[in-house]
């Protein structure tokens, strides 16, 4: 079996959301936390009965590690309602309905339809969700009127219900929309692939800006090709294909215990080194000597410096910007503090950004 389940009681509503519940489900005699998503099973009431995929939290798991209700058993019946016919989680137990911006029955059909080119517009792309709070913070903070859209792959957790940052920055008007592409659902507007994803935030939603990556919990098993942040290699060229200009945010940590994560982040040195067969914009930190003499061997190393178009910016309005917003953005557990050239590389990224689009 690959999947642990069990049957539970609701104890406690901790959190209500529009489209996620919070709760604590007792389960043979103990609490634990567990997460509703309401477009799946609908809500729950204490009391309640559910049926829960403990398979997470029983293997320890970290940002995965979650119960999830699979099913009311005191409200067993739900109907579909709305347009729309593409299917999400497909062939699974759990697969949803959804209108897709490009499909027929939507309004948005022949907008996606007559798109050519984006005419050389920049697209940015990041490899972790913690990325995505910064970014829109800083880019508020250099044009307070900047409209900005987040494509969210399937590359991490599905629903873009379970990512308390989408939630966060939309409260404080930071991020104003969210198409959700691929089998991750649950967005404003809903799209079959990224490259629609990106149409429908520029020429459907006409956002200034238009962030690109997956959502929290990203996957990792220490070797060369596997982890899902791969995905940014074929983002780059998506966005060349689209006529856009690939502006690639990457990894950058001095903090990070784990060798492969120092300096360049290997994920990053092998999306830039191996993945993306075309150029992308690739803005980095002003930092320090020894720590810029390091990152730039890396980039001599990989072959990254005859490959993409490097520029280095100051990064630490980011800073500001951040607590400007009150935003808390951690990244593997460390704030900015702890981690700041994490949160300067990504600084570095938006600043290149101002002469070409804020």
């Amino acid at each position: 079996m690959m999947i642990r389940t069990r049957e539970g009681t609701v104890a406690e509503i901790c959190v209500e959301r529009e489209d996620l519940q919070e709760i604590r489900v007792e389960i043979g005699g103990s609490r634990m936390p567990a997460l509703v998503y309401t477009d799946i099973s609908g809500r729950v009431a204490k009391g309640d009965r559910v049926l829960v995929n403990t398979t997470a939290h029983f293997l320890g798991l970290g940002t995965g590690g979650y119960d999830f209700v699979i099913a009311n058993l005191n409200n067993t019946k739900a109907d579909i309602t709305g347009a729309g016919h593409i299917m999400k989680l497909r062939y699974t137990p759990l697969q949803l309905k959804c209108l897709a911006a490009e499909e027929q029955q939507s309004k948005l059909h022949s907008v996606i339809e007559s798109f050519e080119s984006l005419g050389g517009r920049p697209v940015v792309t990041i490899p972790l969700h913690s990325m995505l709070g910064p970014i829109c913070a800083l880019a508020k903070r250099l044009k307070p009127g900047v409209k900005t859209g987040y494509v969210m792959t399937d590359g991490a957790a599905l629903p873009a219900a379970f990512s308390k940052t989408i939630t966060d920055l939309k409260k404080k008007g930071l991020l104003d929309i969210v198409v959700t592409c691929g089998n991750a659902f649950g967005g404003d507007l809903e799209t079959v692939n990224f490259y629609t994803g990106i149409i429908a935030a520029v020429e459907a939603e006409k956002c200034d800006l238009v962030i690109v990556g997956m959502g929290p919990g990203i996957t990792g098993t220490g070797t060369r090709y596997g982890f899902t942040g791969v995905e940014q290699g074929y983002i780059i060229d998506g966005i060349n294909t689209l006529g856009g200009l690939p502006v690639a945010v990457p990894r950058i940590s001095f903090s990070d215990t784990r060798q492969r994560h120092w300096g360049i982040s290997h994920h990053s040195l092998t999306v830039l080194g191996r993945i993306a067969k075309t150029t992308s914009l690739l803005p980095l930190p002003e930092l320090e000597g020894t720590k810029l003499e390091y990152i730039t061997g890396q980039l001599r190393e990989h072959g990254i410096e005859k490959k993409h178009i490097i520029v280095f910016n100051r990064g630490e309005e980011v800073l500001q910007a951040m607590e400007d917003y009150g935003l808390k953005t951690t990244t593997m557990g460390r704030n900015a503090e702890e981690d700041r050239d994490f949160f300067l590389g990504v600084g570095a990224s938006v600043m290149a950004l101002r002469g070409l689009l804020l």
